[in-house]
């Protein structure tokens, strides 16, 4: 089966070269543990392979085993747009990287959608001039959120690479017509197309955004799940990353006793520093 590349190296040289074609899956962790880290990483990286093959090589090196990179990159975000993603990703990663790697990005800017839920104003996320799109709606036919991001995704998801930046915007959403259970459901139906699509999609989780009861809803949602948490190493902290439930994954990992990872986060992005082994 193709694979299409996280973009961490020596992940995706541990996994077969990275996640199966047409999988939806969920990045949950603490803050700073590295799961917007791992987002950022993926999406750049994997922009590089196509902007600038020199510095892909020079970053990750060669693909591994049967990777193929994604046709297109998509970065999906429900409340800011592409130059306020731009600053924040270089904020963790060289700004050489980030400029070539983001070239290559399509950036999806679904606030209108998601804030015409709240009672933030208009003019705060719209800007004074209203787009073709606004032209075309009135505030009483608008399209939901959910309604916004599904169509977005038939349309762009096909071979490509999407980064969803958050699925804990969603859930944070407190509207009548929508609940957490029209979240879980979106993504059953979003884990069905994916199989279609043979694409990848990646979905930020906030750990705490959830409950216990509520992780294992999400998890049984999606193909796969990794988990990212600070520990103690010594006197400082350190990263690690679980890998959970993962179609086509997992077995990978239990036939080497691997369950667990140590990670840090330099000018290249996210990165795998060591592996701990069942004990």
């Amino acid at each position: 089966m193709a694979t299409i590349p996280f973009g961490v190296s020596r992940l995706d040289g541990r996994i077969g070269g990275g996640a199966p074609e047409g999988s939806v899956v969920l990045l949950s962790g603490e803050a700073g543990a590295g799961a917007r880290e791992f987002l950022y990483t993926s999406a750049v990286m994997n922009g590089l392979h196509e902007a600038d093959r020199d510095l892909f090589e020079l970053h990750y090196g060669d693909l591994h085993g049967d990777a193929v990179p994604p046709e297109d990159i998509h970065y999906v975000s429900f409340t800011a747009d592409g130059e306020e993603l731009r600053r924040e990703i270089a904020f963790t990663m060289d700004e050489e990287i980030v400029d070539a790697g983001l070239d290559a990005l399509t950036f999806a800017d679904l606030s209108p959608e998601y804030f015409q839920l709240s009672p933030v104003p208009r003019e705060w996320y719209a800007g004074e001039h209203r787009s073709i799109r606004d032209l075309g709606h009135t505030d009483n036919d608008r399209r939901d959120v959910l309604e916004a991001f599904a169509d977005y995704l038939d349309e762009h998801a096909s071979g490509s690479l999407v980064v969803v930046d958050s699925l804990t915007d969603l859930i944070a959403t407190e509207h009548k017509d929508m609940t957490f259970g029209d979240v879980v459901t979106t993504l059953k139906g979003l884990r069905k197309a994916a199989r279609g699509w043979d694409g990848l999609i990646l979905l930020h989780l906030t750990q705490d955004a959830v409950t216990d009861e509520e992780f294992g809803s999400l998890m049984t949602s999606v193909d796969g799940t990794m988990r990212f948490a600070w520990e103690r190493g010594g006197n400082e902290r350190v990263r690690t990353m679980y890998v959970r439930e993962f179609r086509g994954v997992l077995g990978r990992l239990e036939e080497e006793d691997i369950v667990q990872f140590e990670t840090e986060v330099h000018d290249g992005g996210f990165d795998v520093s060591d592996v701990r082994k069942i004990r």
